[in-house]
């Protein structure tokens, strides 16, 4: 990956990607159909994928991947200086994020199924927190 994007003074903004997230989901969603579905996919990407990529973005930025601009609030790669790439419980709920779109309480949820130290799994949360990736949806024109 690019240099550019581990350097937090040259932050990226998730309000900057989105339109061109949504413009290819619109591309993908209108070849499916085999007509330009316009407004409507445009519309449909942020009702349905916007949280989901400020997500993303937030891991990125907390595993210091990328930095967005956004989230400057939060230390930018903290989450490697902290070595929970090598804890594989952090690992398994970054994964639940990240691929499976869980949120905290679907996690604490798995965490109790699976008989897993809810403590743990309380503290790492609380280091993800995800919910600061709750980011206003942009308004479309």
């Amino acid at each position: 990956m690019s240099s550019e994007f581990n350097d937090p003074d040259d932050a990226s903004s998730i309000y900057e990607e989105a339109p061109l997230e949504a413009d290819r989901h619109k591309w993908i969603e209108s070849q499916k159909t085999g007509f330009d579905l316009g407004k409507f996919a445009i519309s449909d990407w942020y009702a349905n994928h916007w949280y989901y990529f400020c997500m993303v973005k937030k891991i990125e930025h907390l595993l210091g991947n990328r930095c967005w601009q956004e989230f400057s609030d939060t230390r930018f790669g903290f989450l490697k200086s902290l070595n929970l790439e090598d804890d594989l419980l952090a690992d398994l709920i970054l994964d639940r994020i990240f691929w499976l779109r869980m949120e905290n309480l679907d996690i604490i949820i798995w965490a109790r199924e699976w008989n897993l130290p809810l403590e743990r799994v309380m503290e790492i949360l609380e280091l993800i927190d995800i919910n600061s990736a709750r980011l206003e949806e942009p308004a479309l024109s």
